[in-house]
């Protein structure tokens, strides 16, 4: 029973206030989503940066040879890395070419070049 003077909401009021709150919502979850999936691959390509330079500056250390190994280390679980080595100029300048991968799809190509001193 209403008193005088008192107004309540419609039907139709309420049904378009909860069709607001329902697209509202949708979107704001849709965000932290994007936000969240752009958040783990950064920090893919970040790990995969660091395990590669790691990786060039290990090869850099070794005397001159045509094919290189290298050990992950238990902190980048899930990482692959090869290491791909073609001599240029007279066999004195390498070109080293790093792939990582992680969980089979590659995230990062790292190249520089090593000289035979």
């Amino acid at each position: 029973m209403r008193m005088k003077g008192e107004k309540g909401f419609s039907l139709v009021e309420t049904l378009v206030a909860m069709a607001l709150l329902g697209l509202i919502s949708a979107s704001y979850l849709s965000g932290v989503a994007q936000t969240s999936t752009a958040r783990v691959t950064a920090d893919e390509r970040v790990s995969a940066k660091i395990l590669a330079e790691s990786i060039m500056e290990n090869v850099k250390k070794q005397t001159f040879f045509s094919s290189y190994n290298y050990t992950i280390p238990e902190e980048y679980e899930g990482y692959t890395a090869t290491i791909n080595a073609t001599s240029e100029r007279n066999d004195n300048i390498q070109k080293i070419i790093i792939t990582v991968n992680h969980r089979g799809n590659d995230v990062l190509v790292l190249e520089n070049y090593k000289v035979n001193r």
